[in-house]
């Protein structure tokens, strides 16, 4: 038997790195044959539910996103490695359970594997509208997409036809879900008070904001009441909610849409999506390896303790884990837990667990159990001053939902630093309605003006 034993962990989100930290404070005898690694393909851990923030020019993306080094540098045990996992080997490799093999041909041994990759866009069958509909995963997609949003207004400075002025000053906003709204609202404030007095040719609260979203509500996820309320404060911020609406097409400067029987083209050079989501491609490569099966979103259908069916070892959480072995009150029957923070931080922390039993030659009664997710609550902002809260029989929106939606995304910012820059940054847009991250990075736009 091997001296070590080595958890491999691949992924340095939510997910990922609660896992890694569960380690960090293990007993002596508890963790004196654990060896973890933990190995991303970026260099910082990012949190994604302010991304949104950066994509709008309220916050830079150093506010939201810190180094796994630095945050990891204080644990011992954990070593952090910068490289992209190509190919998972379910076999043994130097005494070890198996391997994983980065892009740079490196091999990397494994008794315990934790996948926690993370997603991607999901247009649905149509690939091509990426190009002119991005979407809010990383951190060049949001500095891209605030790029865009702020060249719209830029470019029609400079037109001299209404119709092309309109053109730009159009935003279509595909998917009503939290990224959607949360989108909507703050671009619905870029162009009603930030910009307000900072052009000469055009007005920007001529802008048009739409967002359009194939349920008949906005947030449809969320109970009834506070969907009303989001829409509510949308409408008031100036959005035009178009519900039970399919984009067909987004073509150079326009956006197809079905409503009923009718066809309804909004002529726009700025689509964004928010739409859905696809599993990370480690999920193909798993199938490869362990016959497992995926959905239709491309996740892995898990065991009760988060674990690929037929290998013990390899575990899935986070965004690629379909878990579905839970009923919650209201549910007839267990539905895939949403891919949401919480999901990724508790899938990591009962996974490190159930690791740390089984390197020490035995199972504690509570790594027995089944993974049990604990809803703590799911909130969505809409603008200055207003956001919903969904906290089981709680239930907040306005200001005292704002309230409590800056005190937890500031409790779960990792880093102290970037939680003070944070708060600071926010109380300052708070008083002056301003953005101060407004800066159009990369190459100008190739649309001819």
């Amino acid at each position: 038997m091997p001296e070590s034993y080595e958890v491999l962990i691949v992924g340095g989100g939510f997910g990922g790195l609660y896992c890694a930290r569960q380690f960090c404070h293990l007993p002596a005898e508890a963790g004196r044959r654990l060896r973890v690694t933990l190995v991303d393909k970026r260099n910082f851990h990012l949190f994604q539910p302010l991304l949104y923030q950066v994509a709008t020019g309220a916050l830079s993306p150093a506010n939201i996103a810190a180094p796994l080094r630095s945050i990891l540098s204080r644990c011992r045990k954990v070593r952090t490695l910068l490289g992209e996992v190509t190919e998972l080997r379910l076999r043994e490799f130097n005494g070890h359970r198996g391997s994983v093999l980065l892009a740079d041909g490196e091999e990397l041994a494994w008794d315990a594997l934790v996948l926690s990759p993370g997603v991607t866009h999901q247009y649905f069958g149509h690939p091509e509208w990426e190009a002119l509909a991005p979407g809010l995963k990383t951190v060049e997609d949001a500095t891209a997409m605030r790029h865009r949003i702020l060249y719209a207004f830029e470019a029609a400075e400079r037109e001299q036809d209404p119709a092309r002025v309109r053109q730009w000053l159009n935003f279509v906003i595909v998917g009503a879900g939290p990224t959607g709204v949360e989108l909507a609202g703050a671009i619905a404030e870029i162009a009603h008070d930030t910009l307000r007095h900072d052009f000469r040719h055009i007005n920007p609260e001529d802008a048009r904001i739409i967002l359009i979203e194939g349920q008949d509500r906005v947030l449809p996820t969320y109970p009834a009441p506070l969907s009303a309320k989001a829409a509510q404060t949308l409408r008031r911020l100036g959005v035009e909610l178009q519900c039970s609406s399919m984009v067909t097409a987004v073509e150079e400067g326009q956006v197809r849409a079905a409503q009923g029987d009718q066809e309804v083209l909004i002529p726009t050079h700025n689509v964004l999506w928010a739409a859905g989501v696809q599993a990370s491609p480690l999920g193909q490569t798993l199938k490869a390896a362990s016959g497992c099966t995926l959905d239709r979103a491309g996740r892995v259908l898990v065991e009760p303790d988060c674990s690929v069916p037929g290998f013990p070892s390899v575990y899935v959480i986070g965004d690629l884990a379909n878990y579905s072995h839970q009923i919650f009150k209201g549910q007839t029957e267990a539905k895939p837990l949403p891919g949401v923070a919480q999901v990724a931080m508790q899938m990591g922390k009962y996974v490190a667990g159930r690791i740390v039993a089984t390197a020490a030659g035995g199972e504690s009664p509570d790594a027995q159990m089944p993974f049990r997710y604990l809803h703590l609550g799911s909130m969505a902002t809409i603008g200055r001053g207003a956001a919903i809260c969904d906290m089981g029989p709680v239930r907040l929106w306005g200001l005292l939902g704002w309230l409590v939606w800056l005190f937890i995304h500031l409790l779960y910012i990792v880093q102290f630093e970037n939680r003070l820059l944070v708060l600071l940054q926010w109380a300052w847009n708070y008083l002056t309605r301003g953005r101060s991250a407004r800066l159009i990075t990369g190459e100008a736009e190739a649309q001819e003006l």
